[in-house]
């Protein structure tokens, strides 16, 4: 039995380079090239009157921290940390919020505690417990509802030195001697 093994050379031709042609109309255009923009000045919003959106945090959360912002604010659950919004805040029946408040307009069904350090209403409904003082424009308590502070209302800020404070609550003294 032989064997042998055959050699063979390939023959190297050379490849043709491409050549220019013209695109058909079944061509793929190429991808434009992004050039960047300069960044647009950001768009003032004017007031439309449209009430503005409004963040919820619900009955089984617990949120420490902080809330800033121009929206209004619903309390469901526990929230600790200030809370300062252009809208409105709500502290719904069962919910607490420990910590101070700045909103246009303060309803409380909950638990407050904490002050009220600039509102333009407060309403204190009948299921509402405060700890804490209030000071707004005007505030509305209803029966039933429940706080241990001062109350400073119904005047502008430039009267503030004349102001009163009211106190109430369970246990608050008031009158000379105390």
């Amino acid at each position: 039995m032989s064997m042998w093994k055959e050699t063979t050379t390939a023959r190297l031709t050379p490849t043709p380079a491409p050549e220019a042609r013209e695109p058909s109309k079944f061509d793929t255009p190429s991808k434009p090239e992004l050039v960047p923009t300069p960044a647009a000045a950001p768009i003032a919003r004017a007031d439309t009157g449209v009430p503005r959106k409004e963040s919820l945090i619900a009955g089984d959360i617990a949120i420490d921290g902080k809330i800033e912002g121009g929206g209004s604010v619903r309390v469901a659950g526990k929230f600790k940390g200030d809370v300062n919004v252009q809208g409105d805040l709500t502290i719904e029946s069962g919910a607490k919020l420990t910590g101070s408040v700045r909103a246009d307009k303060v309803t409380i069904a909950g638990e407050l505690e904490g002050n009220v350090e600039q509102s333009s209403h407060v309403d204190v409904l009948q299921t509402g417990v405060v700890i804490g003082d209030l000071k707004a424009g005007s505030v509305t308590v209803a029966t039933g509802a429940r706080m241990r502070g001062q109350a400073e209302f119904g005047w502008d800020e430039g009267d503030a030195s004349k102001a009163g404070k009211y106190s109430s609550g369970f246990g608050a003294k008031s009158g000379a001697g105390s």
